[in-house]
């Protein structure tokens, strides 16, 4: 069982910038693959970036390429976000997602997930 935490979101204008992190306890962190996804009202839950268990591989959706930065810190159990540049249409809740077997980008390839945290950007 892996029990993931999310924080960081809130208000911020068009153009600010806000890092989100997920904390993880239960089993070892280290082993699994972390994605963020995030999901808008009235739509879809969509990925946003992932990070591989090293973090030697990055992934991005097309709409983050350029602005948003996954990163990890595996002594601290922890995947962060980075969202520079934010747009109003980045508003949305943001999760973290865990894969047990290095999977990414999709939805039903997640093991464990956390509950969200709602990023708000005004323009």
């Amino acid at each position: 069982q892996v029990r993931l935490l999310e924080s960081g979101g809130g208000l911020v204008q068009a153009g600010g910038s806000l890092r989100l992190s997920c904390a993880a306890s239960g089993r070892t962190f280290s082993s699994f693959a972390m994605d963020w996804f995030r999901q808008a009202p009235g739509k879809e839950r969509e990925f946003v970036a992932g990070i591989s268990w090293s973090g030697s591989s990055l992934y991005y959706a097309d709409s983050v390429k350029g602005r948003f930065t996954i990163s990890r810190d595996n002594t601290k159990n922890t995947v962060y976000l980075q969202m520079n540049s934010l747009k109003p249409e980045d508003t949305a809740v943001y999760y973290c997602a865990a894969s047990s077997l290095g999977r990414h980008r999709y939805t039903g390839v997640m093991d464990y997930w956390g509950k969200g945290t709602l990023v708000t950007v005004s323009s």
